[in-house]
């Protein structure tokens, strides 16, 4: 049975448990369980971090820990017991432990492997602590490293600050909100700014001296060198180093290592240094011989200098290696160091080019307490301590110190009687009073022992050697009296034995008699004479002598007329000697009475560091005075006193403070003094209003604090001692003291007078005497001397005044005495206080300090609140509440709202206040109870204060929520502001309803809730849904969801307005929206009906409800742009709307607005998907251009749709898409006229005319087209402006325009232009977005961009797609499939403007922007088998199955890619594609020829390959395939309808072999030498295929052309015969046309409809398959469309064209397999279409017009072509059909589509021809015949997969329509046609009626983006010569100009055609952007 547990509550699991029994719940090692039930060694629980699932696991898994159980029951939960810092520990290891990983996926790298270390060695910390065998101090260190290193890591990892107190994590709950601001402030300031240390230290560590002539040992000197005032800052540290240049006791670090200690910040500057002397031992001479001589001097070596600003610098742990320089001549030795300092190069050299010195050295910051903690190991392994001379900058009590520094200066010597000078040596000995030698208390520095004596150095042969040697003489304090040092002098001698020979010495005392010891300063002692050691052995009888020539008598004339002197420098550091005789005689006052009066007087003249050093005394020495004579030095006493406790106030001297209270404490013994000390200040109080000079009256009233301490403790001692004798005498002249106090204070001055001075010093110091005077009197007495004497106070205030602060800074310190913290004195000093503060802040001053009371005050009341002081707590809320909480919220609304304009430290202060002030305002907001609540509002006299109060409040609590107001890690103090926020708004939305309702409704503060609402909702700190599932615990366990109350309070109000709602509509719906998009699904469910109410409302009063839709739909985009709202939303969104307006009359418009904002939905949360990728690609464009047409068509909202024109055109321009970016910019440009409407300020546009903007708009579009290197586009929007600038007469601008237009035309000639490839692209399956789902596209791609790399690239983008690899269309189960397909293959493009292409004599720079831009159609060809296959002959079976995609825009447009609007598929058979073959090939020899001709060609190869190629495969089989296949009986007979093909088929192939013996003759002209064997062979090879194809002599029409080949041929005659056979006026062969099923838009067209050469030029790069035309059996000749070279371009991409010669394996496979570019056949095999009118089917264009064929006309009327009438029509018809064609010429590129579809034309039956006889009013132009170079390619065989009719001499009327079945071209939107067209009646039997023909894609709005639709009327521009017209006895119209051929924008006579629908422009609106 399962039993509720008592005690087993907590545990930590420890191991895992897999949890497969029934009700197992799985843990982990580690987890923490919360228990609660058991049963038989069974527990049920949950683990804390998912508390949602529970289950039963084995108790024995489990280890308990006791906890604390809060709210015991359903509901409890668990608190461990167990040191806080372990808990915090434990989460927060828990919390890293996932994000570190993260660290790792992220390739953080460098934050991964530090975090691992610190949680480490949190680890090890933690086991230290769980363990408990630590010290108390070492457990403080513990924590102290663990929460450091805690804070670390959550700062690393962006978590929140942890307010801390003693190491714990503190509940906010617990504290007042005030003291948690200050917690969370101090952590903050701690870490954001470290103070600066004031006391450093140098650490410095010998290494090695390196150097190539040692060889003796050396001493090594280190001291610190002030530079400036050239002196030592420190005493000596002193190494020792071994022959070897390594020091002599490696094993003892102490005396390698020291630490210069107590450098000041002042030391650290760039003219201080580290000095190093170095000394030598050994003989006199470094480089002498060794001689009998062991006598070792101290010699000179060098020195070394290095600054300690460059340590600041450099890193700290690095070796430094010092140059060593020595001295030029050793009597500069004493100043070495400054010279080098000085850089007097001339001193001193180098001591060796390698000679260096290893030292390491380190500053090290912080008091030297620190240092041991921090640096251990230093402090342990061992360091000297290297001294400052002199104290530090701060002096401790207790500190114990006694150093005389003594330096030998210099010395001055006879020779004595020698040649030379002398080598002096000094030997210095100390002392003691009874002449024994003091042991070990001579040291030349730190580091190594004293020694009993110190040896100087030598300077070799100097009677005045400087020596500036400093030692130390630690000696005793109790020594120094009758102590002496001795200096004897020796010669040490280089001869001889190298003795040393004393021949002098001097000496000087340590303390004089009356005990002053040596003064500092430099002293010239006497040398006396002496040359034997014994002489000095009793050193009484020279102590008698004089030793210093200062003091000599006067009358010692010997002595003092002696040359030979020795000087000395002494300084003595000791915190017990004195050097001041002054002093001596105030302690001694006893012995001398009568200097008492003196020595009190110049006490004030003694140095503070020589009166500290004997404060007790001095103190006692003063009271003891005091006690004996008060009346007569009372005063002076005093005033000593007051000198003494100021001196104490000093910083370098505060810490004696301490000192001074231990002797009132404990030694002070005046019982009596009590009385003068008051009756003196009161004198001197009374008598500051009438003093002239107030100093001295302030420097007693600073001393006031301690003075009263005086007054107490000699109180306390007097009542001790007398039981309480007097007290009221005493009490009464406190009181008058105080009387006297409070009139000096009630004195009104201005606030520069010397009395104002003399009551703000009184004001500072008066809070430190309270804590005295509640030693003796009681709290409320003490509380009433504060109010009376802060009372007393002038009331007046002058905003200039000082005294107001300083009277604020007085409250502040009594708030946080111990006086106020008492509730008896609270309620005493309350409203004084409050006085002050509401004075102060009403007037915005001293803010600083006013928060610092408030805050003080407020954190004494949350202390109170659980006590018995319950009540009188209450009370001070109540009266704060009503004195303060309005002039607070105006004071933070104030200081919130000012201008950031000041200083940063300025800025930095009022952020403080208005955080110290936002704390106060939390804290008495969450101390407000009900009660107060209700008295606060029934104080309002008025509705407008009421008002007034909530307006301010709930501004003040937006500002509390801005992100700004705390840093953003304070995610507690956020939280807190949170919940006092909403805890508040629930009370006063009581307040709102009750008073601002129904007629007293008040719009402003019922607006200013919502929107306080609204944004406390959208918190960052409220979406828990970003933060991690154990913070989220803990603030749902702490506070619920706020959002979620805030959401209901929300809707609660909005139910309540009843028809005031209409007053927030549409105002309130953007807010609403934002918070409806809240990932919290009840907050959603709450929010979201708030929208039917909204829509039912405004339909009650305006009959629909566009405001609303219309404020959705703009809130919409802004919102999810940000990041809000997702799929579920959507969803949520529709569902609850559509449920909630079933029963509504409005059902229907609901339901469109609900699908519309759906919609919109859909896409934006598309776009926002696309833009989180990092790279620009297909993907974001696509769906920018989807959302784009989304707002211009459905919600036709200009606005949106401008910006996301401009977001389209910056990833244009990010992708480098500079065409696309172009005519992304001409829809805005579009939308503007040439206008001076002004235009607002907008995106990045200033504000401007449209005429402006207008121009910088097309500025900037030619700028990008020029360098999408789409110049023409460029051209025409140069033309407009040009236009523009020439009617304002802006010349100037109009030349650079013209200028700008000559560049582009010259670019155009002059540069390459890359052709791009274009693949269809289909994406199916529902894992696409919207806007791709299963809907194909055809893409333009990069340059150089292939099949392969295109494939690539879209994987990449859709990583988790997968390629299909066939083209057919897929099938449902695709469609519907959850995935992602891509089908991908390449298209060739059908170009629209076929007039330029076809026209001979235009470069094919010019060509190639035709081929390739305004394409709407795509093709795509598959080859496939009807039937059976013939194995001998596969041609006979092979048909192409053609599939032609039409697009919604033309490409290139506004993206790289557009859908696919139209697919047609129709199946050639295969006798039209072996016209279609040969077709082709012809054009490609005749334009090779013509290049060849014309000697465009830099060699002949690839005319000399193509022959080859062709010839080659024809004799071997190529055209033999044909004939077998075609010309056979069998054929003929099975398909009767098939004879015009078979007659076109014949007549090519006799064309081709005239084209070739052509080429040959021009081929032998210019064939190289070497090459001629290969052209034998080609005419032998020629020779062999005419008699394969049955040729002996060409046709008579053959015969009869002359075959004229020359670029510049005369023009022949109008009636001539065009040249058929000649190359280049191939393309105008008489002949009959052949209705091929994939050529005619109509099935009644004839043989005469369109009669071109080709419709496919030759169509892939390399030389091999343009050539090979050898048969095989699956590829047969018709591989042989391969291209010659780089001159003979290609127009179909090559990865749609197959290979030269198919491999086996694809022979079969080809049909429907999708193959690698160079494997598939497909365009290769069945070449380019026809004409862009090719793949109507026949009963779509014109079917009400076209008539079908009529079996029933007469056969003269059908006429039937044979074999042999090839010529039809030939001459008759040769002039006006052409004449016709030319008139189409005239067309401009881009027309409109028409409105076709495509249904298939499989096995149409040719239709009968039209009579061929027509009259000439039906042509749209007068009849003319042109010459074979009109139309001839002089350069490239035209690419475009369409060529034109105009190459036939017998061309049809029927081309007058508007739908060019022969050309592909019509007129374009808004141009007439040449003439007027002709009725329709005028042809009964003619085709179509032209005036009735629909204009192409009229069915579609034309882009408004397309350059060609601009409708801009032209001048007219000569025709060049070359398109001149020959005269003619019947006039022709002249054609239009070549600039109207290239834009069909440029109308001909300025109208535009009323039939042709002009696109839509978006409504204006006023403010036009």
């Amino acid at each position: 049975m399962w039993i509720p547990t008592e005690h087993e509550k907590y545990g930590v699991v420890l191991a895992s448990f897999r949890g497969t029994v029934q009700h197992g719940l799985p843990l982990e090692i580690g987890d923490t369980v919360q228990i609660l039930e058991k049963c038989e060694g069974w527990y049920r629980g949950f683990i804390l971090k998912n508390p949602n699932i529970k289950g039963i696991f084995p108790s024995s898994y489990i280890h308990l820990k006791s906890a604390h159980v809060k709210n015991k029951g359903q509901f409890e939960t668990v608190i461990p017991v167990e040191d806080s810092v372990i808990t915090e520990m434990t989460s927060t290891l828990r919390d890293w432990g996932a994000m570190w990983k993260q660290l790792y996926v992220k390739n953080e790298g460098d934050l991964f492997h530090r975090l691992w270390h610190v949680m480490n060695e949190i680890l090890d910390l933690r086991r230290q602590v769980l363990v408990g065998h630590l010290t108390h101090d070492r457990m403080r260190d513990v924590k102290q490293h663990i929460t450091a290193r805690l804070d670390w890591g959550n700062e690393q990892l962006g978590l929140d600050l942890v307010p801390r107190r003693e190491f714990s994590m503190v509940d906010p709950d617990e504290i007042s909100v005030t003291e948690l601001y200050r917690l969370m402030e101090h952590r903050h300031r701690k870490k954001e700014t470290p103070t600066p240390a004031s006391t450093h230290h140098l650490f410095v560590h010998m290494k090695s001296l390196m150097s190539a002539n040692l060889g003796e040992e050396l001493e090594v000197f280190f001291h610190i060198y002030d530079g400036r005032e050239n002196r030592p800052l420190s005493e000596r540290f002193f190494v020792k180093l071994n022959k070897s240049g390594l020091p002599k006791s490696p094993e003892k670090t102490e005396r390698q290592c020291t630490l210069f200690v107590d450098l000041g910040s002042s030391d650290l500057r760039k003219d201080v240094y580290i000095v190093v002397h170095i000394i030598r031992i050994g003989r006199m001479g470094a480089g002498e011989k060794k001689n009998l001589c062991s006598v070792q001097y101290r010699r000179p070596f060098g020195c070394a200098v290095v600054s300690i600003a460059d340590l600041l610098t450099a890193d700290s742990k690095d070796d430094h290696l010092l140059k060593v320089y020595a001295c030029n001549t050793e009597s500069e030795w004493f100043q070495i160091h400054e010279n080098i300092i000085k850089k007097a190069n001339s001193r001193y050299n180098l001591s060796g080019s390698n000679t260096g010195l290893a030292v390491a050295l380190q500053l090290l910051h912080g008091d030297i307490e620190q240092l041991r903690r921090e640096y251990m190991v230093l402090f342990t392994r061992g360091v000297s301590i290297t001294r400052k001379l002199g104290f530090s900058d701060v002096i401790m009590p207790g500190e114990m110190r006694n150093d005389l520094y003594i330096t030998l200066e210099k010395g001055e010597f006879e020779k004595g009687g020698k040649s030379v000078a002398r080598n002096v040596e000094i030997t210095v000995y100390v002392l003691d009073i009874d002449g024994q030698v003091l042991k070990s208390h001579v040291a030349a520095g730190s580091g190594e022992p004293g020694g009993d004596e110190y040896h100087s150095l030598v300077l070799y042969h100097n009677n005045s050697p400087r020596w500036a040697e400093q030692i130390k003489l630690p000696i005793p304090v109790d020594m120094f009296r009758g102590s002496h040092v001795r200096f004897e002098f020796r010669h040490c001698s280089t001869k001889d034995k190298g003795e040393k020979k004393l021949f002098g010495y001097s000496f000087v005392p340590l303390m004089q008699e009356d005990g002053r010891t040596l003064p500092d300063g430099t002293h010239e002692l006497i040398i006396h004479k002496c040359e034997e050691n014994t002489s000095l052995a009793d050193c009484s009888r020279y102590l008698k002598q004089p030793f210093s020539k200062a003091n000599l008598p006067s009358n010692n004339q010997t002595l003092k007329g002696t040359k030979e002197s020795f000087w000395i420098t002494s300084f003595l550091c000791s915190t017990k000697l004195t050097q001041n005789g002054d002093m001596l005689d105030l302690l001694k006052w006893r012995a001398h009475p009568e200097r008492i009066n003196d020595s009190l007087s110049k006490l004030k003249e003694i140095d503070g560091s020589e009166i500290v050093k004997f404060l007790q005394d001095t103190l006692d020495t003063l009271f003891g005075i005091l006690d004996e004579s008060s009346q007569r030095y009372g005063l002076k006493v005093f005033d000593s006193l007051v000198h003494i406790i100021n001196l104490l106030q000093d910083s370098k001297f505060q810490h004696f403070k301490p000192v001074m209270d231990t002797y009132i404490e404990s030694h002070f013994a005046g019982a009596l003094s009590y009385r003068d000390l008051i009756k003196v200040l009161k004198w001197y109080v009374d008598r500051i209003v009438d003093a002239e000079h107030q100093d001295h009256i302030q420097q007693v009233l600073k001393a006031s604090e301690y003075i009263f301490k005086y007054i107490i403790q000699s109180r306390r001692l007097f009542s001790l001692a007398t039981r309480g004798q007097n007290e009221e005498e005493f009490r009464v002249c406190i009181h008058e003291l105080f009387m006297s106090i409070r009139f000096f204070l009630s004195q009104e001055n201005k606030g520069t007078s010397p009395v104002a001075q003399t009551q703000a010093v009184f004001l500072r110091t008066f809070p430190a005497i309270y804590g005295e005077l509640l030693k003796i009197f009681t709290v409320r007495e003490v509380a009433g001397f504060v109010r009376e004497t802060l009372g007393s106070l002038p009331t007046t205030i002058h905003a200039d005044c000082p005294l107001e602060a300083v009277k604020l800074q007085c409250i502040a310190k009594t708030v946080e005495s111990q006086l106020y913290i008492n509730p008896e004195s609270r309620c005493i000093l309350l409203p004084v206080v409050l006085r002050v503060l509401q004075a102060h802040m009403q007037e915005q001053r001293d803010l600083v300090m006013c928060a610092r009371i408030l805050t003080s005050m407020l954190t004494l009341i949350k202390k109170e609140e659980n006590s018995t002081a319950e009540p009188v707590v209450s009370e001070e809320v109540e009266l704060i509440v009503e004195s303060l909480l309005g002039v607070l919220l105006r004071t933070i609304l104030e200081i919130s709202n000012r201008p950031q304009s000041a200083g940063p430290a300025m800025r930095l202060q009022f952020q403080d206040v208005t955080g110290e002030f936002v704390a106060c305002l939390l804290a008495l907001l969450r101390q407000m109870s009900d009660r107060h609540y209700q008295q606060l509002l029934q104080a309002f006299s008025s509705k407008d204060n009421l008002r007034d109060f909530l307006l301010q409040i709930f501004t003040v609590f937006r500002i509390l929520i801005r992100p700004e107001m705390f840093p953003k890690d304070w995610t507690v103090m956020r939280l807190v502001t949170n919940n006092v926020i909403i805890t508040t708004v629930l009370y006063l939305s009581d307040a709102l309803r009750k008073n601002f309702l129904n007629d007293k409704f008040d719009y402003k503060v019922w607006d200013s809730y919502f929107y306080l609402s609204v944004i406390f909702i959208n918190q960052p700190c409220l979406q828990l849904e970003s933060f991690s599932p154990s913070k989220r615990k803990k603030i749902l366990e702490k506070y619920g969801d706020m959002r979620v109350m805030m959401g209901c309070e929300i809707f609660s109000m909005w139910q309540n307005l009843g028809e005031h709602k209409l007053n927030f509509i549409p105002a309130m719906i953007g807010p609403f929206l934002e918070v409806t998009l809240v990932p919290q699904p009840d907050l959603r469910n709450v929010m979201i009906p708030i929208f039917h109410d909204m829509m039912d409302w405004e339909q009650r009063r305006s009959g629909n409800f566009k405001q609303v839709e219309a404020k959705l739909i703009d809130k919409l985009d802004s919102l999810m742009s940000e990041g809000k709202g997702d799929e579920t939303y959507r969803e949520l969104f529709n569902s609850i709307l559509l449920k909630k307006i079933e029963r509504e009359t409005w059902r229907e418009s609901g339901i469109s607005l609900i699908a519309t904002v759906t919609r919109l939905m859909e896409r934006l949360l598309d776009y926002r998907d696309c833009m989180k990728l990092g790279e620009v690609d297909g993907k974001k464009i696509g769906c920018t251009v989807s959302l784009l047409n989304f707002y211009k068509t459905e919600l036709n909202k200009e606005e949106m749709y401008i910006r996301y024109i401009h977001k389209l055109y910056d990833l244009h321009l990010k992708a480098q898409n500079y065409t696309e970016a172009s005519y992304t910019l001409l829809l805005y440009d579009e939308l503007l006229e040439w206008s001076d409407r002004p235009l607002r300020e907008f995106l990045n546009y200033p504000m401007q005319s449209e005429w402006q903007r207008k121009e910088y708009l097309h500025l900037t579009i030619v700028q990008n087209f020029d360098r999408g290197k789409c110049w023409e586009n460029g051209i025409i929007l140069c033309r407009e402006l040009a236009d523009q600038y020439e009617s304002y007469y802006d010349y100037r601008n109009l030349s650079k325009m013209r200028m700008m237009e000559a560049s582009l035309y010259d670019k155009i000639m002059d540069q390459q232009r890359l052709e791009p490839e274009f693949f269809r692209v289909g994406f199916y399956g529902k894992k696409f977005p919207f806007f791709l789902r299963n809907k194909e596209f055809v893409c333009r791609g990069h340059d150089y961009e292939r099949l392969e790399a295109f494939q690539q690239r879209m994987l990449n983008e859709f990583p988790h797609a997968i390629a299909m690899q066939h083209v057919n269309q897929p099938d449902q189960t695709i469609y519907q499939a959850d995935a992602q397909y891509l089908q991908i293959y390449a298209v060739t493009p059908i170009p629209e403007s076929q007039d330029v292409l076809q026209r001979d004599g235009v470069p094919d720079n010019i060509k190639s922007f035709y081929k390739f831009n305004h394409i709407w159609r795509f093709r795509y060809d598959r080859p496939f088998h009807k039937g059976t296959k013939d194995k001998e002959n596969e041609f006979k079976s092979l048909w192409v199955e053609r599939t032609t995609l039409t697009l919604v825009q033309s490409l290139p447009g506004i993206s790289r890619w557009f859908e696919v609007d139209k697919r047609e598929l129709v199946e050639v058979s295969p006798l039209e594609n072996a016209i279609e073959v040969i077709e082709n090939k012809n054009l490609q020899l005749r334009t090779l020829i013509t290049q060849c001709q014309s000697r465009q060609m830099q060699n002949i190869n690839p005319l000399t390959m193509c022959l080859n190629g062709v010839i080659d495969a024809a004799v071997n089989g190529g055209l033999a395939r044909y004939q077998e296949a075609f010309f056979v009986k069998d054929y003929i007979m099975n398909h009767p309808e098939d004879g015009d093909k078979i007659g076109r088929l014949r007549e090519l192939m006799f064309e081709q072999a005239h084209i070739l013996e052509y080429g040959l003759a021009v081929h032998e002209k210019f064939v190289p030498q070497d090459m001629r064997p290969l052209h034998k062979k080609l005419v032998d090879q020629f020779h062999l295929m005419k008699s394969s194809l049955g040729i002996q002599e060409f046709p008579a029409y053959v015969r009869a052309s002359p075959v004229h080949f020359t670029n510049g041929s005369p023009r022949t005659c109008r009636n001539s015969v065009p040249n058929i056979i000649s190359p280049d006026g191939g393309r105008g062969v008489a002949r009959r046309s052949y209705p091929a099923v994939n050529r005619y838009s109509s099935s009644s067209l004839s043989s005469q409809a369109s009669n071109e050469v080709s419709n496919i030029t030759g169509q892939s790069e390399s030389s091999d398959e343009v050539f090979n035309m050898q048969p095989s059996p699956s590829t047969s000749s018709l591989s042989s469309n391969h291209s010659a070279s780089p001159n003979v371009t290609s127009s179909a991409p090559s990865s749609a064209r197959g290979s030269p010669q198919m491999a086996e394996k694809h022979k079969h496979s080809r049909e429907n397999a999708c193959l690698s570019p160079r494997e598939r056949p497909v365009s290769a095999i069945f070449p380019n279409p026809l004409d862009p009118a090719q793949r109507a089917p026949p009963h779509q264009i014109g079917d009400t017009t076209l008539p079908r064929s009529d079996p029933n006309l007469s056969a003269p009327d059908k006429v039937r072509p044979t074999p042999s009438s090839w010529s039809l029509d030939s001459v008759k018809e040769g002039a006006p059909s052409f004449s016709d064609s030319f008139g189409k010429l005239l067309c401009p590129p881009v027309p409109p589509r028409p409105p076709y579809s495509g249904s298939s034309a499989k096995n149409m039956r040719s239709q009968s021809p039209v009579s061929t006889s027509r009259s000439p009013q039906k042509t749209t132009v007068p009849p003319f015949t042109p010459s074979p170079t009109e139309c001839q390619s002089t350069s490239l065989v035209s690419n475009s997969p369409v060529l034109s009719g105009s190459y036939s001499s017998g061309i049809s009327s029927l081309s007058r329509c508007s739908v060019s079945e022969a050309s592909g071209t019509e007129l374009p939107t808004g141009e007439h046609p040449p003439h007027p067209l002709p009725p329709p009646t005028t042809l009964p039997n003619s085709v179509s009626s032209s005036s009735d023909e629909p204009i192409r894609r009229e069915n579609k709005t034309p882009p408004p983006y397309s350059v060609y639709e601009r409708n801009n009327p032209r001048r007219p521009v000569p025709l060049p010569h070359s398109l001149s017209i020959p005269p003619q006895t019947d006039p022709p119209a002249l054609p239009p100009k070549p600039h109207q051929l290239r834009t069909g924008s440029m109308k001909l006579d300025g109208t535009s055609d009323p039939r042709v629908p002009r696109p839509r422009p978006l409504p204006r609106k006023v403010s036009q952007l």
